[in-house]
């Protein structure tokens, strides 16, 4: 049974229908990606599920029970709390269960009692399929994958950042054990390393989930659904963004081209009843009737056309070429309150696209600022080649927020371009009628951006410095920005999170590694290759060793025997095992532990076998004690 079905919903706000007929199911292990231009409706999509809006036609049927998680805006309300505390507060029920088990076996270690080993064994089922054995360590991995260091687990929530908040939010999220969680850009903000996890986590995450993300790369690696909202249309079919992409240009191959046999049909039909009608006789006009039904039967066959959203012609010309060699970077180094990186050197030549890739605060943005004169190194220089000249794309845009409008913004950098040039390239980037006169400062980021992207590619550079571009941009600008610099003559240098984007164009990567730089020819996936066969070359981590069912059995059969000695050797052994399963949880609790998913699925192995003999032996040892008495 679906955990969530759409039945002909249709959402319209006055005069505008922003979606009609929409039927879709979520089945429970589903990863449906959803996609589509900015404003189409994804958004308001998820407030239909929340239950935040209600359809104007049509219904959204769950079955009972279902719980449906997102990420809350406000969900850290108690600042005093720690990251790690307020992370817990997801498993509250967990918690509890935990307490009354506690004292449950304080009372059993007194006196047995049957009602309170029923409610025991009731209790430890509950508590183990809620993740009781484990709900502390994978807390404190979800916390470490999202990036937050072992120190800042520990810091209260009231002087932790925003967006620190927001991946507190998504972690209680991800281990809510919602039945369907709903994911808006969440790998917004996020370092590669932390996207990685929370890709692996989704891979195994055992509920459905929608993801809104312009990610492609992400999108790829995690959704087995795609979802696009078009037109006020949606397509659905199973597969990744790639996937999906393929067999919607095969779709639309298709019906472009049954449109044009039903057109050319059409008109033959058209030409036949224009014939008839010009023999002006009783029995032409029954033929025209017939074949005017025929025309309106072949009409409804016709694939409706979906109305695609502009996009924007952007084209990077290069006024004058730099020579071949165009940067030289030698022993660079930078020291702020604590080194940032050290010994970096490297050489960019014409045409080579070189991405910086390494985790958030590694040095990558420092490092740009350092080519473009605005932070001296501590050590090393900087040399350009002949005739380089250089187009910056900032990451914030802090230029940007002025009171002009975009007009005055693009007039006041180009005065040699006269009003009416300017408003047709400024059309080209999408920007017309009334979007010229909006001031800079109530762009969104993604206008902001285009903006920028407009000013760069009217200086003609050779030399293009790239931070962050794809922030802000939907999928489709994206693939223009993408299109524009895989034609572009110059050479490129850029930092992006973006992995789709740098697999597309990457002929270089820099790689920031512990304070070290190193180059790697090729894209992403070179990287990728390079990292798993480095990772090969390591050593396994040790497993942890089994107990010894042989012993166990040996064990019992001496019991039959000697059942005092029995019943006292019992009660020792659930002893260990207990310092054993306290052992255990704290080797899960630990900082070396909870960021290796591997040691975290042995140890919680481990756990459970643990409480099974557990369980085992105080059974047996119960049932040893009534033959006593």
């Amino acid at each position: 049974m679906p955990v969530l079905s759409a039945q002909n919903i249709s959402l319209a706000f006055l005069d505008k229908t922003l979606f009609r007929d929409v039927t879709f199911a979520i089945e429970k292990t589903d990863r449906i990606g959803l996609i589509g231009a900015n404003g189409a409706g994804k958004t308001t999509l998820f407030r239909l599920l929340l239950r935040q809006l209600e359809p104007t036609e049509g219904a959204i049927i769950m079955p009972a029970g279902t719980r449906i998680g997102c990420v809350e805006q406000h969900a850290c309300r108690d600042s005093s709390k720690t990251a790690y505390e307020e992370v817990l507060t997801v498993y509250s029920d967990v918690i509890e269960m935990e307490r009354e088990l506690e004292s449950i076996n304080r009372r059993l270690s007194q006196s047995p009692d049957a009602a309170l080993i029923d409610r025991q064994e009731q209790l430890r089922e509950a508590f183990e399929a809620r993740d009781g054995l484990s709900y502390r360590s994978r807390a404190r991995a979800a916390l470490l994958g999202l990036g937050f260091s072992a120190e800042e687990t520990d810091k209260p929530v009231g002087i932790l950042s925003g967006g620190q908040r927001t991946k507190i939010s998504l972690a209680k999220l991800l281990l809510s054990g919602a039945d369907l969680i709903l994911l808006d850009e969440p790998t917004n903000h996020l370092d590669t390393e932390s996207v990685e996890w929370l890709e692996d986590f989704l891979k195994k995450y055992t509920g459905a989930a929608m993801i809104i993300s312009h990610d492609r790369y992400f999108l790829d690696k995690v959704t087995t659904k795609t979802m696009e909202l078009q037109g006020g249309r949606f397509f659905f079919t199973k597969g990744s963004y790639s996937t999906y992409q393929q067999l919607k240009q095969e779709r639309l191959l298709f019906e472009s081209r049954e449109n044009e046999k039903i057109e050319k049909e059409i008109d033959r039909l058209k030409a036949m009843i224009e014939q008839q009608r010009r023999f002006n006789r009783e029995r032409n006009y029954i033929t025209i009737a017939s074949k005017e039904k025929q025309i309106a039967r072949l009409k409804e066959g016709l694939h409706e056309t979906v109305r695609t959203p502009d996009e924007m012609r952007l084209r990077f010309p290069v006024a004058s070429e730099s020579g071949n060699e165009v940067l030289s970077a030698q022993n660079l180094s930078k020291t702020f309150t604590k080194p940032l990186f050290s010994g970096v050197s490297f050489d960019l030549r014409k045409g080579e696209r070189v991405f910086l890739l390494g985790p958030n605060g590694c040095g990558k943005t420092t490092l740009l600022k350092m080519i473009l004169g605005e932070i001296t190194p501590d050590t090393g220089a900087i040399r350009f080649g002949a005739g380089v000249r250089i187009g910056y794309f900032e990451q914030t845009q802090s230029a940007l927020g002025s009171g002009k409008t975009v007009l005055q913004e693009v007039y006041d950098r180009f005065p040699d371009k006269t009003v009416p040039e300017l408003r047709k390239i400024l059309a080209a980037f999408l920007f017309r009628g009334d979007d010229i006169d909006k001031t800079m400062r109530d762009l969104s980021g993604g206008e902001r951006a285009k903006v920028a992207l407009l000013e760069i590619m009217l200086r003609g550079c050779n030399f293009l410095i790239l931070d962050e571009p794809t922030n802000h941009l939907d999928i489709e600008s994206r693939e223009v920005l993408e299109n524009a610099l895989a034609e572009y003559e110059g050479t490129i240098l850029a930092v992006s999170h973006d992995r789709y984007f740098i697999n597309r164009l990457a002929t270089k990567l820099l790689c920031f590694d512990g304070g070290t730089v190193r180059q790697i020819n090729g894209n992403y996936d070179s990287y990728l290759l390079l990292r798993e066969q480095s990772k090969g070359a390591e050593q396994k981590a040790p497993t942890v060793k089994k107990p010894n069912a042989y012993q166990l059995k040996k064990e019992t059969a001496r019991r039959q025997r000697l059942r005092k000695g029995e019943i006292a050797r019992l009660e020792k052994q659930i002893a260990e095992l207990e310092e054993q399963k306290t052992r255990l949880q704290n080797q899960l609790a630990s900082p070396e532990v909870t960021a290796d998913y591997l040691q975290i699925t042995e140890l919680t192995d481990a756990l459970d076998e643990v409480a099974r003999r557990q369980d085992e032996l105080t059974e047996q040892w119960l049932a040893l004690s009534e033959e006593e008495e």
